[in-house]
């Protein structure tokens, strides 16, 4: 998502809740060993915030489930959430709650940090494709919290002048490159998109590739390939350009589409908050064009995840059952702009932000991160070779087979 340069932003909690500190709330049981305390405890929950928004509606949310069941919580907004979760569970007192990134799911269930309490809260209605990406090694490992989908964004008042209307909304690849030709002119170019995977990626998977299937690397599939080259010949025809390529560079799409650098950008659903900076900017989102595979888009999220040396799994499993709710999430969506992660809650949420439709669409068809351990250092080293991509220069064929090798070398074999 945005967050990062990449991703962008954790997210999280408010509600009337519904479910009290020993109540099931029609949610599964699990029969794996939990470290409980007996007892009122007190719980902390480590969250990389947004800003004050989200501190607060989790604070409140925490506090509020807090007061029914006559536990304390103490939330810590942290500076640099991997950072401090690193050194937390080198500890012997992590946090017991925490925001957990999808693509980190691997690397901390591996390393035996998480506890695997995804079963107990398997009947909230997830969304399938974020249970997917919760799991690991065949086990559910935590309650996905919130999702984003990636959709194109398009300024209205730039399409109106390139005598576009409805009807030319791109629904495949060849309208999208007929679309970016028209809308770039002068220093404005047709589509501006982030320089790396959780950009691309989405084209890639149009194409019928993704970088792993099944815990093995896919990264040699031939729509990855394809994808890319989609990429390349839209940049070749000078109607996409990298968020760093233009003049001057922006920082992400979002603000190359805010200053007006770009017709038309692929973001997520976080791009709402962005905008707020660019009053004047007009736009809508749709889905994402079809490719040569059919619909494809990427999808974010983070879940609460568990601290495998937490005594208080038990407590924490029931705060976590206050807080995907879709009472609670739409909360959350009303805070601080983040969708739910249950259908439910999608539903609702769509019905409320009519605008963010496209949003949540991709979410029944979206491709999460990679999620398998070791790969960080594999897909850092791709994404800076993508990043020099132009539609001159730039191997895209050479760099996916040295991401097939290196990352098949990182998993063992």
């Amino acid at each position: 998502m945005r967050r990062t340069p990449i991703l962008a932003v954790a997210l999280a909690a408010t509600s009337a809740l519904a479910l009290s500190a020993c109540g099931g709330g029609g949610f599964s049981s699990s029969t794996a060993t939990q470290n409980t305390k007996k007892g009122p405890v007190k719980l902390t929950v480590m969250i990389g915030s947004s800003g004050d928004a989200e501190t607060k509606a989790v604070k409140d949310a925490t506090a509020a489930w807090a007061s029914k069941t006559g536990n304390t919580v103490e939330v810590i907004a942290a500076s640099d959430l991997g950072q401090q979760l690193g050194q937390a569970f080198a500890s012997s007192t992590p946090p017991d709650l925490f925001y957990t990134d999808a693509s980190k799911i691997g690397t901390y269930a591996k390393a035996g940090n998480l506890y695997a309490y995804g079963d107990q809260v398997k009947d909230a209605g997830f969304v399938d494709s974020l249970v997917k990406a919760f799991t690991y090694d065949g086990k559910f490992y935590c309650a996905p919290k919130d999702s984003s989908t990636l959709a194109l964004e398009i300024n209205t008042d730039l399409w109106q002048k390139a005598g576009l209307t409805d009807a030319d909304i791109p629904k495949d690849w060849a309208g999208l490159e007929t679309v970016a030709k028209k809308l770039t002119k002068g220093d404005v170019t047709g589509l501006v998109i982030g320089n790396d995977i959780n950009r691309s990626g989405a084209f890639m998977k149009q194409a019928g590739g993704w970088v792993v299937s099944d815990g093995k690397m896919t990264a040699d599939a031939p729509g990855n390939l394809q994808g890319l080259q989609e990429v390349q010949k839209m940049m070749k025809e000078g109607s996409l350009k990298f968020n760093t390529q233009t003049k001057p560079a922006a920082g992400w799409g979002g603000e190359a589409f805010g200053k007006g650098l770009a017709a038309m950008t692929i973001e997520g659903n976080w791009i709402a908050g962005g905008m707020k900076d660019y009053p004047n900017i007009k736009y809508k989102t749709v889905e994402l064009p079809a490719g040569p595979a059919g619909k494809g888009t990427l999808l974010f999220s983070n879940c609460w995840g568990i601290a495998a040396k937490s005594p208080n799994q038990a407590q924490a499993v029931e705060l976590v059952k206050s807080l995907i709710t879709p009472e609670q999430q739409m909360k959350f969506a009303d805070a601080f702009g983040v969708m739910p992660s249950t259908t439910e809650g999608l539903k609702q949420f769509s019905a409320k932000y009519p605008d963010s439709k496209a949003f949540v669409d991709g979410a029944a068809y979206g491709q999460g991160p990679v999620n398998l351990p070791g790969l960080d250092d594999v897909i850092g080293k791709f994404n800076s070779q993508l990043a020099t991509l132009t539609g001159t220069s730039g191997d895209p064929e050479a760099w996916l087979s040295d991401l097939q090798k290196n990352g098949s070398a990182a998993l063992g074999g």
